[in-house]
């Protein structure tokens, strides 16, 4: 059996929703497989159930694979804290700082983890589902890439070419990567996937053939646009997402804003809410009066601070303050609750130079940066309800009430599997501006419902959306399997399938 490695022709070409489609397919097949990115540059990071952090694309293609995400399966995760510095979480935990001269530099230590990590999920695992990073054919960074065809050399993958014909080119971007790369990986190149096709399929029947003809590479399939799964991706809000819209949200619609911080991190917290048809959501990184939106959503940041500097300096705590006293609902993730409080100090220069900001003030807390990084896979209820509550807390902070007239948000169960009756988060006195430290809090059906419904009391969730969930992998597959050479996949993967 062969391990198969999905690398690009370019960054967002959908490799990660490629090899989650994978991890499906040959799970069904009842393969023991487990996905592995040598890897991540992405703030969008969750929390295993041992307390290590790793990129979310991984968590979602375990999941893909039925097994349990493992700090093994992204080894190595970059952090974006600047413009050109990063945090690097080394197997889990946090290594570093580096700028990006510094981590290029000499990439031998992080090449040295992320094959340990390899051999270790090898040793374990009958097949292993590679994701690259961004282009493999970055010929000036080839001697220090670790992460797409060394990777595969490693592994003894086999290499599938992930192309996107959505963004136009997809013959200059299959046949210029197959022309530059050394002879030697691209013969590990042993098909090309054209993925995000829209339209009729048949009308590129013919750009299959002549794809095969100039690279001598069999074309495994042509992908149509699936509209029916988000992974979450990796380090830009998804280009489907509406930024800064010229118009209001629609008036039988909940509309949600939601701030784009130059340092936002993990905002896949909010695509739950962008998948409810009843919502629409609206990014915002320039200010705007905000009279047509229900509720505003400060998400988390990399660089609280830097971002809160960001946020005042652009004009938009008039616009915070004019919708909090308008009555609309404001909740903070992570970050974001921090930035609702009163202040935030950094004594250590965490995140920049050490000092203290002063915050929003619209909630009683204040927050301190830490050394230590609190990484916890978290469970509970909503304070005062039954409605579960699932998550996890990747902070620096520690944040603490200082006034009257507040609650917490959620009483807190779990964390890391094991009992914790602890509480998370505050909420204002009159129930309209509350912050959290969990992300994903909107990952739960309860969750979304007990939120949209105290925006709109007459929100119901509907038919389709509570039968899209549970199933979601294995349609994701089927639409693969329904546009792929399922034969000639499974010969690559040395897999002998019955009834083929």
């Amino acid at each position: 059996m062969n391990n198969i490695a999905v690398l690009g022709t370019a960054s967002d070409v959908g490799k990660s929703i490629v090899a989650t489609a994978l991890c499906r397919i040959f799970s069904n097949a009842g393969i023991d497989v487990v996905p592995f990115k040598a890897q991540n540059m992405s703030n969008n990071s969750g929390v295993t159930l041992q307390g290590d952090e790793m990129g979310r694309a991984q968590i979602v293609q375990a999941q893909a694979a039925r097994v349990a995400p493992h700090a093994d399966m992204n080894p190595v995760l970059l952090k974006p804290n600047t413009d050109t510095g990063a945090q690097v979480v080394l197997q889990g935990k946090v290594c570093s700082d580096r700028t990006a001269r510094e981590y290029f530099g000499d990439t031998t230590r992080w090449a040295s983890a992320a094959f340990e990590s390899l051999d270790r999920l090898a040793g374990l695992h009958e097949m292993i589902v590679i994701e690259g990073a961004g282009s493999c054919a970055e010929m000036n960074l080839y001697d220090r890439d670790f992460v797409n065809f060394r990777t595969a050399r490693k592994a003894g993958a086999s290499v599938i070419l992930v192309a996107d014909i959505d963004r136009g080119g997809v013959f200059a971007q299959v046949a210029g990567t197959l022309a530059v790369i050394p002879p030697e990986d691209r013969a590990l190149v042993k098909g090309v996937v054209v993925n995000r096709f829209r339209g009729d399929k048949s009308l590129f029947e013919d750009g299959v053939t002549m794809l095969e003809s100039m690279t001598g590479v069999p074309v495994l399939g042509v992908i149509p646009y699936f509209r029916g799964f988000s992974i979450d991706a990796e380090d830009a809000v998804p280009l489907e997402s509406l930024v800064d819209p010229k118009h209001m949200p629609s008036p039988d619609r909940i509309g949600i804003a939601a701030i784009y911080f130059p340092h936002i991190s993990n905002f896949t917290d909010l695509s739950p809410l962008e998948q409810e048809r009843s919502v629409e959501l609206h990014w915002l990184h320039h200010p705007k009066p905000l009279d047509g939106y229900r509720a505003l959503v400060l998400p988390g940041s990399k660089n609280v601070r830097g971002d809160l500097e960001w946020l005042f300096s652009m004009g938009w705590r008039d616009h915070i303050e004019a919708f909090r006293q308008s009555g609309g609902v404001i909740l903070g993730i992570c970050g974001g609750y921090q930035m609702l409080g009163e202040s935030i100090e950094d004594p250590y220069g965490v995140e920049g130079d050490p000092g203290i900001s002063r915050a929003l003030g619209m909630l009683p807390v204040e927050t301190v940066l830490e050394r230590e990084k609190r990484l916890s896979n978290s469970r509970g209820t909503l304070a005062g309800t039954a409605v579960a509550v699932s998550g996890y807390e990747i902070h620096m902070g520690r944040s603490s009430g200082c006034g009257e007239r507040w609650s917490t948000l959620i009483d807190v169960s779990h964390r890391n599997n094991l009992p914790d009756a602890d509480a998370d988060g505050m909420v204002s006195g009159d129930g309209r501006v509350m912050g959290s430290y969990f992300h994903g809090f909107f990952d739960e059906r309860g969750v979304r419902e007990w939120f949209l419904r105290m925006l709109d009391s007459r929100y119901r969730p509907s038919v389709a959306e509570a039968g899209r969930e549970g199933d979601v992998f294995d349609r994701l597959a089927a639409h693969f399997e329904a546009n792929l050479d399922i034969d000639a996949l499974f010969r690559i993967a040395g897999i002998e399938r019955e009834n083929s």
